[in-house]
């Protein structure tokens, strides 16, 4: 994907995951995020992953999307974790409220919000950022289907002269 459409890609996602390693451990998360072109900016709450990236700052981001007939998208960022306190962690309370303010849809039950939990607001500084992306339609996908099925029919029948 060209650097236009990996922007796009991310301005129109909602999740994301970070993956940390620390101690010879991995571990992925899900993340609700906002994009401004260079970070990926997340508002959380302390726990596992923010005790891993603050051991080990170099973290990967990855957004994915799934569409009908077989079709990808994906983007991978290799970054640094990069923890926000006062206008910064400000910043991506606004940035994340700007982006969802406009959505509908989102459901009238309250999400918990980690009570009893340190919130954290950090971005993911990207160093490296790559995309890809397949385009597949519903009827390629059918054909390519039906023709290895007639492929495998006709090898069983020849099996059997």
């Amino acid at each position: 994907m060209a650097r236009a459409e990996i922007d796009e890609f991310m301005r129109e996602q909602v999740v994301g995951r970070v993956g940390c390693y620390t101690d010879g451990r991995i571990y992925v998360v899900p993340v609700i995020f906002a994009w401004d072109g260079s970070c990926a900016y997340v508002y959380s709450v302390e726990g596992q992953k923010v005790t891993m990236m603050r051991a080990n700052p170099s973290v990967c981001f990855e957004v994915d999307q799934y569409l009908p007939g077989g079709g990808w998208r994906s983007v991978i960022i290799q970054g640094t974790y990069e923890e926000l306190s006062g206008d910064d962690a400000g910043l991506t309370l606004r940035l994340l409220a700007d982006r969802f303010a406009s959505r509908s849809g989102n459901g009238s039950g309250q999400r918990p919000r980690g009570e009893g939990r340190v919130p954290v607001a950090f971005r993911v500084r990207a160093a490296e950022i790559t995309g890809r992306k397949v385009e597949r339609s519903l009827p390629a996908v059918a054909k390519r289907r039906a023709g290895t099925f007639l492929v495998g029919r006709q090898a069983r029948r020849a099996g059997r002269e």
